[in-house]
């Protein structure tokens, strides 16, 4: 059975720490209000689950960056997690951290159980006076809605596996 989770903390005014782990390994990753991190996390995964074959996100750690970078090939999602020393720099300045291969509703299902979570754990006032902006509830929908829409598509193009 597929794991992966992903835990988003909020560590301080304008800081969260985002642990993100499948059965293999796990990295934790630092993320300032500087960026929209967590819109942009929800929002690349939505579209990759509406078509794209390749989105990134990006985590401002100031100076330090960690870029997520997805590529999708049918149901299924690489995922690679690099750190920079600065955000400016190119994907081969950085340093792999964590890689992982699912299926999208797999990653799907974890970003939202993740923000569905910090929601919770929070609730959306008590979220935007300790991260400094407002909770991404927009962006989370829209990835809710999403993985509805095309979880039948997902089925559908499904082939069994080789031997």
């Amino acid at each position: 059975m597929a794991h992966l989770q992903l835990v988003w903390a909020l560590s301080g005014r304008g800081w969260a720490d985002c642990i993100v782990s499948d059965h293999q390994a796990e990295a934790e990753v630092t993320a300032s209000y500087i960026s929209t991190a967590p819109e942009d996390l929800l929002t690349a995964l939505t579209r990759l689950i509406i078509g794209e074959t390749e989105c990134r996100a990006q985590f401002e750690a100031e100076p330090t960056a960690f870029r997520w970078i997805f590529y999708r090939e049918g149901t299924n999602v690489w995922i690679r997690l690099l750190e920079l020393a600065h955000g400016s720099d190119h994907d081969n300045a950085g340093t792999e951290i964590w890689s992982a291969q699912q299926n999208i509703d797999v990653v799907a299902r974890a970003v939202i159980r993740c923000f569905d979570g910090v929601a919770r754990e929070y609730g959306e006032s008590a979220y935007r006076s300790k991260w400094g902006e407002h909770f991404p509830r927009a962006e989370l929908e829209a990835l809710r809605t999403a993985r509805r829409e095309h979880r039948g598509d997902w089925a559908a193009s499904a082939t069994p596996s080789n031997p």
